[in-house]
């Protein structure tokens, strides 16, 4: 029987009995750089793991680690396992579109909790335009006054937004707050009750948050809250590739500045509520006008 009878009667192509495939040289480092990623930022997909790759030097396309990806059987998981961290063991729109950085900023809470179930707020800023984390603030508790303090010490490094997004929550609406925000210029816009999607790009950063940290954490304390809380919006800001940055990190050279630093002499004067001993529980009227 002739070869090419015999590929006929098994329904085979001649060119699969003579191709030999090739494997690269770096293909087995390629995986084990592939494998690290993966198990390091566990909620990536093939694409920003790609990104952080060519970071790292490697002169691969997407198609390529989505090969390997398959093969090594990896795939982003529905669920993640929560981690423990016991180092820290000694109790320590009809919508107005952003065009430019500070010029729409939107804040809303998240909630949490630590290990022994008591409740934990975090209080989230971001500047739409540039898509940067401005703060997380975490706290057992965070009403009006607390929050004016938290957008004071943003705006001391970030400067004044010209608007602020936010949902119909107690805290944003307080006549302090509104009252504050006035004096300073920034025009308050408040989506529609129940409507949680015209503040989508806050909600969006919401989800990231819950289900790329939150959710595989484990806190034992207030301070390791505030402490992985804090590192991880660093990370977020100079390292996460944002697909809608064209997989870039919101503020890549960025060296966030903790709040209420910086070089302030040029920024314009606004009323700030802070007490000389940095006490939230206790200031007064007179500090907010």
């Amino acid at each position: 029987m002739s070869e090419r009878r015999a590929c006929r009667v098994v329904r085979q192509w001649r060119g699969t009995q003579r191709y030999l495939p090739l494997r690269r040289a770096d293909e087995d480092q390629l995986t084990q750089a592939i494998l690290a990623l993966a198990a390091k930022y566990g909620r990536y997909g093939y694409r920003r793991i790609t990104v952080l790759l060519r970071d790292a030097g490697w002169q691969v396309g997407k198609d390529r680690v989505q090969r390997i990806w398959r093969r090594e059987g990896l795939k982003v998981p529905q669920k993640q396992r929560a981690r423990g961290r016991l180092w820290l063991g000694d109790g320590s729109c009809v919508r107005l579109r952003p065009e430019r950085a500070n010029h729409v900023w939107s804040y809303d809470f998240v909630k949490a909790m630590t290990h022994d179930g008591r409740a934990l707020r975090i209080l989230v800023v971001i500047d739409e335009y540039t898509r940067e984390c401005l703060a997380l603030r975490v706290a057992r508790r965070l009403g009006s006054l607390q929050v004016i303090e938290n957008l004071a010490d943003v705006m001391l490094v970030r400067g004044i937004p010209e608007h602020i997004r936010s949902d119909n929550g107690p805290e944003f609406i307080a006549e302090e707050l509104r009252k504050w925000l006035a004096k300073l210029g920034t025009k308050t816009l408040y989506i529609e009750p129940g409507s949680p999607w015209e503040n989508g790009y806050c909600e969006s950063f919401n989800g990231k948050l819950r289900d790329e940290f939150l959710n595989g954490e484990i806190f034992y304390s207030l301070k390791e809250a505030q402490i992985l809380t804090e590192r991880w919006r660093v990370e977020y800001n100079t390292e996460r590739p944002h697909s809608a940055l064209g997989y870039r990190p919101p503020a890549p050279q960025a060296i966030l500045p903790k709040p209420g630093h910086g070089n302030v002499e040029n920024k314009t004067r606004f009323p700030h509520s802070h007490t000389p001993d940095g006490d939230y529980g206790f200031l007064s009227n007179k500090a907010l006008h």
